[in-house]
């Protein structure tokens, strides 16, 4: 994967640089309550200042649909982008036309402008040609640093990118560089771990990675469906029986494709998901009663999944092994995710995470800072595992 940065923009000098940020923040009572998406565009407007640029951020906001939505304004978000930057961030209340032009040449070069929320107009998200001339009309180059919307065919991730110069930005090019190391270009052996209730949510993602990895631990309640399909009794554990014919195809995939498949050799039942529930740790071909549920790996297959990360030099990671929300079924989650951290941090293997679910996991087991790469794009790191293209990188590439 070959894209272009800002490295290889010519002079940035006076010039003004639309930056398509990714400012969909948690809010409540009109503040955000978590500022992490914004931390991440830092470094890019910071670069871009430094080189003379005035920066004027492009982002969404909620689902307003083409609709003035004043509750889903992006205006709250002023006062915490100025405390990380440390200067003065002008709002503009609209994202093209006269307003958005005359908040922006009123600022000096290193300047920042928020633009109002993209998604206000019914151009954006439709990816409308003439909605991303007007957009394109308000700068010199254009900069894409929301990894996290690159997987949706926009007018201010996509169209823009085709009408100016375009950049990915820090944020983006350290996020497809880690993708690149886990997937594009990895050092085997590659081990995957894919967990998460249903295989029918992930079956792409699945039928991708049986031909790329070399070994692939399935956890969650998508490995009660694969025990199922191999005909375990899995007693009232979730699982979607209907797909016991697709695990089995996909079972056989990974066979002919030289891909080692990992399920549980233990598991942890409980008959109720609740903090402290009486649990019983059991083989997986062993009974298990008609009123117990599934709710955790247990040591074995933890024990078997720890010794097959020391065995790689990469590993990616996608859901969590158990129902780790409630304890005492973070068990194996917890486990597995402080030995790829450990491994991680000594430099014995590259590992790279994503999904909501396993940051929120790496986050609750205290290694989400040991980790190579914690993706925090929920579908776009999806559609890429499952080797879908992203409208967003596409335009990005030389």
């Amino acid at each position: 994967m070959t894209f272009r940065t800002l490295d290889d923009a010519p002079s940035l000098a006076g010039k003004t640089a639309l930056v398509r940020v990714d400012f969909n923040v948690p809010m409540e009572g009109g503040k955000v309550t978590e500022d992490t998406r914004l931390r991440a565009a830092v470094p890019t407007i910071e670069k871009l200042r430094d080189a003379g640029a005035k920066v004027a951020l492009l982002a969404h906001f909620d689902r307003p649909k083409g609709q003035r939505i004043p509750s889903m304004s992006l205006k709250p978000v002023v006062d915490d982008l100025e405390r990380l930057l440390g200067a003065p961030v002008r709002f503009a209340a609209d994202c093209v036309g006269d307003e958005a032009r005359a908040v922006i040449a009123d600022v000096d070069a290193g300047g920042v402008v928020l633009l109002e929320n993209v998604r206000f107009h019914a151009g954006e998200e439709k990816n409308d040609p003439a909605f991303a001339k007007q957009l394109a009309e308000l700068g010199d180059l254009y900069v894409n640093d929301a990894f996290s919307a690159a997987h949706r065919a926009h007018a201010s991730t996509e169209g823009l990118a085709r009408l100016l110069p375009a950049y990915a930005g820090e944020s983006m090019r350290r996020e497809l560089e880690a993708l690149d190391a886990a997937l594009g270009n990895p050092v085997k052996p590659v081990l995957g771990i894919v967990g998460g209730a249903k295989v029918s949510t992930k079956l792409d993602l699945l039928k991708n990675l049986v031909g790329k990895l070399d070994r692939l631990a399935i956890g969650g309640g998508m490995a009660n469906t694969f025990l199922f399909a191999q005909g375990v009794d899995i007693g009232g554990s979730l699982a979607e029986r209907d797909m016991a014919d697709t695990a089995r195809e996909i079972l056989a995939e990974a066979e002919a494709k030289g891909c080692e498949i990992l399920l549980p050799i233990d598991v942890v039942v409980a008959t109720e998901v609740k903090p402290g529930a009486e649990t019983r740790t059991v083989l997986a071909r062993e009974e298990i009663g008609d009123d117990e549920k599934i709710l955790d790996a247990g040591p074995l297959t933890v024990e078997k999944l720890v010794k097959a990360m020391a065995l790689s030099r990469t590993l990616i990671w996608n859901g969590p092994l158990g129902v780790f929300e409630v304890p005492p079924f973070d068990a194996a989650t917890v486990k597995a995710a402080q030995a790829a951290g450990q491994l991680a941090k000594t430099g014995a293997i590259v590992a790279v995470a994503g999904g909501g679910d396993t940051v929120a996991a790496l986050h609750h087991a205290g290694v989400a800072e040991d980790m190579t790469f914690v993706s925090t794009a929920g579908g776009a790191f999806l559609e890429w595992m499952e080797g879908k293209p992203l409208p967003g990188v596409e335009a990005l590439t030389v």
